[in-house]
């Protein structure tokens, strides 16, 4: 079938799959280094717990046969490894058959841990990476042109990023319809960035301008991601160039960098040449076809979703993850608020004992520190202590827990933290925590103060807890 490949998009696909590879390896990364403390045997949600309560036909993971730390760890290096293969191209250098099968390998471990995942993997960057990464399976190698179903399955998963964020915010807070948002948003986002002071700072009709293009880009230029080019590269570019400026403005994981990922296959990039390439196998364009298929029946539920006024954010409609709905920040916060915990080794807690402050990672803490970048590595604790700060029920499954690793000194805990304020070998007696109303201070308290943050203390979130009572829940 002449019509089933593209072979202009030999360059764009290369590009993709390079950087999908690179997306993969970061993911696996990160759950190989934070899974321990997180989901471990001893871990704050263990998975060993999760897998007795919750069927295997609605988590399929490899988890539900057999649990161990040391098997994880083996499917998340397994996976930086296979993703380091793809990343070099060892797929170019296999059979078509053989090529499919190695990409279908790190779509099904990092299906088996977001599987498991529970809160620390409720984000809707993780179906995204499944759902992308399932296509690319199909997406051929070397000895295939492009075919042209994958390629517009893939623009397809970009137009609903795009246009089901843009509806959620027309339909959420109504300061994406005033374009006054950003008046707050790099301010209380849940990660900021080393840039975020100065976003936060450009002036007002900037900040109009930034949101009325964001609204352009996401509520009418996806449409264009389907016109002839070069229209639907001009488009994949915008979309580019738009988060380029979020990776900028903050620390949102590898959201953006899958966004990026996506526009890829739209662009019609120049090459020195079109080669001629064989035709596709049957069985390879029968495997495609029946995938096309499926996909076009599951986008059912994620068109449906899209179109009501009951609009969700980043669900998933089956356990593969193979057709989600996704969006963000249907609503900003106006306030930051930051869950600043702390321990004493007093053995009566009172108001004066020498409290000491935990340092994380990402989070805002001491007003002092500058924001780092982190991006596109998941800093997982660091974004559900957001959640928290924003309410207790957020917290409530796991946040004692991590009171009760803090108050042992677990290392695979502290490791999660940019500094523990007691030595190993003398655990704090007592932890706290208190919550804290955090806003970006002025050019001038700046430059006074040396301060990019200042705090003012709202009230307690934990009262002073030991190891040998029953750990409180906020």
């Amino acid at each position: 079938m002449e019509w089933f490949t593209a072979p202009g998009y030999e360059l764009s696909r290369l590009v993709f799959q390079r950087a999908l590879a690179a997306v993969y390896l970061v993911a696996f990364l990160t759950a190989a280094l934070q899974f321990r403390a997180l989901l471990g045997e001893r871990g704050m949600l263990p998975i060993p717990r999760f897998v007795a309560r919750v069927e295997f036909r609605r988590a399929p993971s490899l988890f539900h046969l057999r649990y161990s730390d040391r098997l994880f760890a083996g499917c998340a290096w397994a996976g930086c490894a296979v993703s380091a293969a793809l990343l070099a191209g060892l797929d170019g250098l296999l059979p078509l058959g053989a090529a499919m099968l190695l990409w279908a390998v790190p779509w099904a471990l990092y299906l088996s841990v977001v599987n498991v995942g529970q809160t620390w993997y409720a984000f809707g960057w993780e179906s995204l990476l499944l759902e992308t990464g399932f296509l690319a399976v199909f997406l051929g190698n070397d000895e295939v042109a492009p075919p042209v179903l994958v390629l517009f399955l893939l623009r397809w998963i970009l137009f609903r990023v795009e246009f089901g964020a843009g509806l959620i915010k027309m339909r959420g807070d109504e300061c994406w319809r005033k374009l006054t948002c950003l008046d707050h948003h790099h301010e209380t986002q849940p990660m900021p960035g080393p840039l975020s002071w100065f976003f936060h700072h450009l002036p007002k009709p900037l900040h109009r301008v930034e949101v009325a293009a964001n609204h352009l880009t996401q509520l009418v230029v996806p449409f264009l991601l389907f016109t002839p080019q070069p229209v639907a590269t001009a488009a994949a570019s915008l979309m580019i160039l738009t988060q380029l400026w979020l990776v900028l403005s903050g620390n949102f994981a590898w959201l953006n960098w899958i966004a990026i990922v996506l526009a890829v296959p739209a662009l019609d990039l120049p090459s020195s040449g079109h080669r001629s390439f064989p035709a596709a196998p049957l069985w390879y364009e029968v495997v495609v076809l029946a995938v096309a298929a499926l996909l076009v029946v599951l986008s059912r539920h994620p068109v449906v979703n899209m179109l009501s006024r009951r609009q969700v954010m980043n669900r998933s409609f089956d356990p593969l993850h193979l057709v989600n709905t996704y969006g963000a920040f249907g609503s900003v916060s106006r306030v930051r608020h930051e869950v600043v915990v702390e321990g004493t080794l007093d053995d009566v807690p009172r108001a004066d004992s020498d409290w000491r402050e935990y340092e994380f990672k990402g989070k805002p803490g001491d007003p002092r520190r500058w924001p780092r970048q982190f991006a596109p590595y998941h800093l997982r604790l660091d974004w559900l202590m957001w959640f928290a700060a924003l309410s207790p029920s957020y917290a409530a499954p796991w946040f004692g827990a991590l009171v009760e690793r803090l108050l042992e000194n677990d290392p695979d805990t502290l490791r999660l933290l940019r500094r523990s304020p007691f030595p190993p070998d003398r655990p704090p007696r007592h932890v706290r925590a208190r919550l804290f109303r955090y806003r970006y201070t002025s050019l001038q308290e700046l430059r006074e103060t040396g301060a990019c943050w200042e705090r003012t203390y709202v009230r307690e979130y934990l009262p002073p807890t030991r190891l040998a009572a029953t750990v409180q829940r906020p």
